[in-house]
């Protein structure tokens, strides 16, 4: 990967949450200002641009709003649809309706996954434990 080398002036405040995460992370600062770019300016081939603006628009959110972002989109119900749905798929070939349902239930499913991805990688980042948020299954 190529590199360019650009100057900027940054606000003293700014610098010192470059420097803070720079200490805390062990890695140079010029590293941490350019992931940190990246995230609000990511390049997600293959992604839907709606999908693409709505996870780099993640990077303004606030913590409260992060963390409301890590819980599932999808209502139980929906939830319990899926599944009836996959376990149907199982048994015999779905009907063209179930298929659209199940391919819509499958992609807001997705998209909840990346945004509880994105809104958990942005809080770590940020430098808040995780460990309340991540819960390892039995």
């Amino acid at each position: 990967m190529s590199t360019a080398m650009v100057s900027i002036q940054l606000p003293e405040t700014l610098f010192q949450k470059l420097k803070r995460a720079s200490d805390l992370t062990h890695r140079p600062i010029e590293e941490i200002a350019a992931t940190s770019l990246e995230a609000v300016l990511p390049t997600t081939p293959g992604l839907p641009a709606d999908i693409t603006a709505e996870l780099a628009a993640m990077q303004l959110f606030s913590d409260a709003a992060l963390r409301a972002a890590v819980e599932p989109s999808l209502s139980p119900t929906e939830q319990w649809r899926l599944h009836q749905l996959n376990a149907t798929a199982g048994e015999r070939e779905l009907t063209l309706a179930e298929r659209n349902e199940q391919e819509a239930l499958i992609a807001a499913y997705n998209r909840s996954v990346l945004r509880r991805a994105k809104a958990l990688a942005i809080l770590a980042q940020r430098g808040h434990d995780l460990s309340g948020i991540l819960r390892v299954a039995d």
